[in-house]
């Protein structure tokens, strides 16, 4: 007896929400399709009818993955009501989203794929930094960042989140996140404006 529509697309978001928490902690090349399937109950047989290769399912997780990361943006930069800007940046920065890549920002973890030139995930990635671009410099109600900061912002974010994975001294990764964080703060909208 076949699945119904809804447990075949049931079954289908779940290995693809698998696969993008695995995509955020490990990148695009390492999940496996038997170990994908077994994760989400079910057998490796079945993933042709929900995907048409490997390739498709990394590529739509890759784009979940990204596009999840808007709403958690947003949700930082909400944390501090009176400063936004603040908010996302120690949110960003922090120790929990440094040691959780499984449900971080893609960005961090999918750049690299992007950047070989593959397509699949260059438009989405792309898609998200213009995202990510817009909240960053959008976020200050009274002098709107320019786009250059929120480029600069954002740059850090990541760049700082990645080296700080990617350092094998924990002392030098609680650094990176706490010197980076101080210093896009202190160059936050008003204190880069000039003075009256």
């Amino acid at each position: 007896m076949g699945h119904s529509q809804a447990e075949k697309a049931a079954s289908r978001e779940r290995v693809l929400r698998i696969a993008a928490r695995k995509v955020r902690a490990e990148g695009v090349t390492r999940p496996g399709i038997a170990d994908l399937m077994k994760e989400a109950g079910l057998t490796h047989g079945g993933f042709y009818k929900h995907f048409t290769s490997r390739e498709d399912l990394i590529s739509q997780a890759a784009s979940l993955a990204l596009a999840e990361g808007t709403a958690k943006m947003e949700r930082a930069a909400r944390r501090n009501e009176q400063e936004p800007r603040t908010g996302l940046i120690d949110a960003y920065l922090g120790q929990q989203h440094r040691d959780s890549p499984a449900t971080g920002c893609a960005l961090v973890t999918l750049g690299a794929a992007a950047g070989r030139g593959d397509e699949h995930f260059k438009e989405p990635y792309e898609h998200q930094v213009r995202t990510y671009l817009d909240l960053i410099a959008g976020l200050d109600e009274d002098s709107e960042e320019t786009r250059a900061e929120a480029m600069l912002t954002l740059s850090a974010l990541v760049g700082a989140v990645l080296m700080s994975r990617a350092v094998a001294d924990a002392g030098l990764s609680d650094e990176l996140l706490t010197n980076v964080a101080e210093q896009l703060k202190q160059r936050g909208p008003r204190a880069s404006a000039p003075a009256a």
